[in-house]
């Protein structure tokens, strides 16, 4: 199964588990996990091609959304998690929606880094270029370019460089499939925007998050469970950028929620 590491504080403590996005690991959460195990039990999880995952095949599953929230789903399973609560960033969030329409009784709540909610027209002609350049531009190159675009700026050099790091363990053609998914991703946005509206959810963007914050504004209007805040200084992957005031509204939100539903 997927490579996963647990940290397990009280047995009396509920269940956080963490999903990075396209290109990262479960590296991108070391600036959480000592904010969070004081108040929860915390699972990090590499997905299928990345990090320590990287040579993980999926079971011969075949490369879909809904394939790769089973590969998650068995972990928590071998783990004995009945349920738990959900954090990602980036396209991780998109995984987690999906576990949301797949497994709407084993997630509690879910906080959103950096969501993915929808594609603005600049984000849809990023993604286009990304498909058309796949096969023609090197992988470490395509992904640069790709990381500046979508976190540009000085404040964004730390953010970029965990990524351009933990990308080296992703194959090239890792990175393909996943491009290849965001043909599924738009396809069914609508039907995950429905989805989001009955799981409890608290987004955190970045202010300068401009490719990926006006579609999450639109989806809050419209859920009477979830809750934005917009770190201001703060871009993409704000949970890098900001882990203090990240890590605060984070934590606060998921402990509200841990003594309002699902008591065990």
């Amino acid at each position: 199964m997927l490579f996963h590491r647990t940290y397990e504080s009280s047995p009396d403590h509920s269940w956080v588990v963490f999903i990075h996005g396209a290109g990262g690991s479960s590296a991108v959460w070391f600036k959480q996990v000592r904010a969070f195990r004081p108040d929860f039990n915390i699972l990090l999880v590499d997905l299928r091609g990345h990090g320590r995952s990287a040579d993980y095949d999926g079971q011969g599953r075949p490369y879909t959304l809904n394939s790769i929230a089973e590969d998650v789903m068995d972990v928590l399973d071998h783990a004995g998690i009945r349920s738990a609560y959900f954090v990602g960033v980036s396209l991780g969030t998109i995984l987690i929606r999906t576990l949301v329409d797949l497994y709407p009784d084993r997630i509690r709540a879910a906080v959103y880094a950096g969501a993915v909610a929808g594609f603005t027209p600049v984000a849809r002609a990023l993604v286009a270029s990304g498909h058309f350049l796949k096969y023609i531009v090197p992988f470490s190159t395509l992904y640069g370019m790709l990381a500046w675009i979508i976190m540009p700026g000085r404040k964004a050099r730390e953010a970029r460089a965990v990524f351009r790091r933990e990308a080296k363990s992703v194959r090239p053609d890792e990175f393909r499939r996943w491009m290849r998914m965001t043909r599924e991703v738009n396809g069914r946005m609508r039907a995950w925007a429905d989805a989001a509206k009955s799981c409890p959810s608290m987004y955190i963007m970045g202010a300068r998050d401009y490719l990926f914050l006006p579609p999450v504004r639109r989806i809050v209007a419209a859920s009477p469970n979830a809750r934005l805040e917009v770190l201001q200084g703060a871009g993409h992957v704000c949970n890098i950028e900001q882990p203090r005031r990240f890590n605060r509204l984070a934590t606060a939100y998921l402990s509200e929620m841990d003594g309002s539903i699902w008591p065990d």
